[in-house]
């Protein structure tokens, strides 16, 4: 299969900061049996915040990270050659209805079209998924969930959900988080006192004001978490906003040096 399965989180949920009601309309989502469409920037959170979701409600996680030539069978399944048998071998998606839980299909525009077809039954009252191939048609449990996310401001017009589509699901808009949030983040997760952590977060703010401009995204929370480490590790403030804040950002020289420059209005005192 080309789609990943990382199954059941722990029991002791992964940190994650409540930005504002997000929690509460999953958990509303989750026992009305609706699924969720999560929206926002690349390293904001969203599937974070899915993971400990999953550990809060105590249900096993079937991540998908989809890309360009992820099919509907490798979400559903196909048969395989083995020992000189054919046997049926469920997708992660088949898997996740069967047992229950949560499927989370992340960035699930890069995925094929004909993925999202195998998705409308699962989505409205009906709650099943049909297996051509088998003929079998699976009716979801109680306990299964199917969350999907994208990224709205980096995709273009030939990579976004239909109408028909996006109107199935429960949406939740994400953003970067506030000052405030992301401070807390970077200490918690990034190992950062407070002194480092106000200083990436004044730095965010400064990249984050070029995109559009010179970059197509800001700098994400996710990226501001790795340079913490690598400062709190011993490595030089300079050097870790490099390889973690500015090299990810940028391949042209100098829209990298102009970066670099902001960095040093932080860090080079």
């Amino acid at each position: 299969m080309n789609a990943p399965v990382h199954a059941a989180v722990a029991a002791n949920p992964p940190y994650y900061q409540p930005v504002a009601d997000e929690c509460a309309v999953f958990e509303n989502a989750w026992r009305h049996q609706l699924p969720v469409l999560i929206k926002g920037p690349t390293g904001c959170g969203k599937t974070r915040f899915v993971a400990h979701m999953a550990a809060r409600l105590g249900l096993p996680l079937f991540t998908v990270s989809c890309h360009d030539d992820l099919s509907a069978a490798d979400l559903v399944g196909r048969h395989l050659i083995a020992g000189g048998d054919t046997r049926w071998c469920d997708g992660p998606l088949t898997r996740a209805v069967r047992e229950g839980g949560i499927c989370y299909l992340d960035e699930v525009v890069e995925a094929r079209k004909d993925t999202t077809v195998v998705l409308h039954p699962l989505t409205d009252d009906r709650r099943i998924l049909p297996i051509e191939r088998t003929g079998e048609e699976l009716a979801a449990p109680p306990g299964f969930m199917l969350v999907v996310s994208y990224n709205p401001g980096y995709q273009h017009v030939l990579k976004t959900l239909k109408p028909s589509t996006r109107q199935r699901f429960v949406a939740l808009s994400f953003d970067f988080p506030s000052p405030e949030v992301e401070l807390a983040v970077l200490q918690r997760e990034g190992g950062a006192d407070e002194a480092l952590a106000t200083r990436l977060v004044a730095l965010a703010g400064q990249l984050r004001r070029l995109s559009g401009y010179d970059l197509d995204e800001g700098v994400s929370t996710r990226l501001l978490v790795y340079a913490a480490k690598l400062i709190a590790s011993g490595m030089a403030p300079l050097a870790a906003c490099r390889v973690a804040l500015v090299e990810p950002l940028s391949d042209e020289p100098e829209t990298i040096a102009a970066l670099l420059a902001v960095v040093a209005t932080q860090f080079e005192r």
